[in-house]
């Protein structure tokens, strides 16, 4: 047997629990999770959904990532991910420094393509070439903006800051992922983009949905929303409005509001069928596929599995959907399929997420989680099974 299951996320839900004195039900009563499932968790015999994930680091007062185990640094250090990071950081914190001296910056139409470029290559799932060039074009960009000091000088910070942000999100790297957050921000500022501003706060809330701070989280929808409102009408702001309501759909779902996840679903449904599949719109991919693909996640969120595998098995991904959102929506599926005890197409879900887009799936927590769990259910294992176990490495002490 592989050794990803030993540490599962239910083996460190209990680790936590015992440190904190509290038994199964007392959790159980806390984090308003039924015990029959929090034992489940804590065995590996289910995967831990974000729900229930937030709601027990919410009730022991705990960070998500102490739950998830998250970054994986042995990994990460065999990816030779880990030391493209530090570079990322000291990039990030010379913002305000002026134009560096010894920096020679690219013309801005040049730099520009190259921002564009590294949205297009996070969203193809090659994130460590994007890693590995973003903190050198960061300080090409703050260079160029500082001396230029032009509307467009700023968004192609904002763009590349954003970028940084992505990588730093998907490698685990919470703290990383708020301060280029706020570089963004600032570059927004400059920028004087209202719709950039509504795509920070758009960020931002995804940041406290994976903490599990969902009432602050709807907060910084609806800020964003407000902020969007000053933005003159375009189809970029109807683009970016609908992501906010797919982001507060999700923020609901966790929540097990299932009624505001539906309206939030709606409205976004309602701008996508104006604005069509507009999948380079600020990288966002929003348009019907990806209300969809939101659909079928909230309904997991809401623990309707079997509505979520039948919204799934009428769903038809378009042709260039970007590979990232296309691997997450696999991996979704695959924990679906799990709780609805079809375990060959949950392994199989996990195989498409893997090939889709491998370096993000190979982070993925859900990915991870689901792969314990089938593990655990399963006392005969094919060969490729095993080996996609061991393609994952084992999971993070902690």
């Amino acid at each position: 047997m592989h050794s990803l299951s030993h540490d599962h996320i239910g083996t460190r839900i209990a680790r936590l629990r015992r440190a904190h004195h509290l038994t199964q039900r007392e959790l159980s009563e806390l984090a308003n999770v039924p015990i029959s499932t929090l034992t489940k968790v804590e065995q590996g015999v289910i995967p831990a959904s974000p729900h229930v994930i937030g709601a027990c680091a919410r009730a022991m007062r705990v960070d998500v990532a102490s739950v998830q185990g998250q970054p994986y640094a042995d990994e990460l250090r065999a990816d030779e991910l880990d030391v493209l990071i530090r570079p990322i950081r000291e990039a990030l914190d010379v913002y305000d420094l002026g134009a560096d001296p010894e920096v020679q910056p690219r013309r801005p139409e040049e730099l520009h393509r190259e921002a564009e470029q590294l949205c297009a290559d996070v969203r193809g799932g090659e994130i460590k070439s994007v890693a590995s060039r973003v903190a050198g074009l960061i300080e090409e960009g703050t260079t160029a903006a500082h001396t230029v000091q032009t509307r467009e000088g700023w968004l192609t910070l904002a763009s590349l800051y954003r970028s940084a942000y992505d990588v730093a999100a998907k490698l685990g790297y919470p703290d990383l992922a708020q301060l280029a957050l706020a570089r963004l921000d600032w570059a927004a500022q400059r920028a004087s983009d209202a719709v950039l501003g509504g795509m920070y706060h758009y960020l931002r809330a995804l940041t406290y949905l994976r903490e599990g701070k969902y009432r602050t989280g709807s907060r910084l929808v609806r800020l964003g929303l407000s902020t969007l409102e000053a933005a003159a009408p375009s189809r970029e702001r109807r683009v970016v409005t609908g992501q906010l309501h797919l982001g507060a759909a999700v923020m609901a779902g966790r929540a097990h509001d299932a009624d505001q996840a539906h309206v939030h679903l709606g409205e976004a449904e309602q701008i996508a069928a104006e604005t069509g599949e507009a999948m380079q719109v600020h990288w966002l991919a929003f348009g019907p596929t990806n209300v969809g693909v939101h659909r079928i996640s909230v309904l997991a969120e809401l623990d309707q599995y079997g509505e979520a595998v039948e919204a799934a098995d009428r769903m038809r991904i378009v042709a260039g959907w970007p590979k990232s959102r296309t691997s997450h929506h696999y991996a979704e599926v695959a924990r679906s399929l799990l709780w609805t005890g079809d375990l060959d197409r949950s392994f199989q879900h996990l195989v498409e997420a893997r090939k889709a887009a491998p370096q993000q799936a190979k982070y993925h927590p859900t990915i991870r989680e689901t792969y314990a769990g089938l593990e655990a259910a399963r006392r005969r294992l094919p060969d490729n099974f095993l080996s996609y176990g061991s393609w994952l490495g084992p999971a993070p002490a902690r």
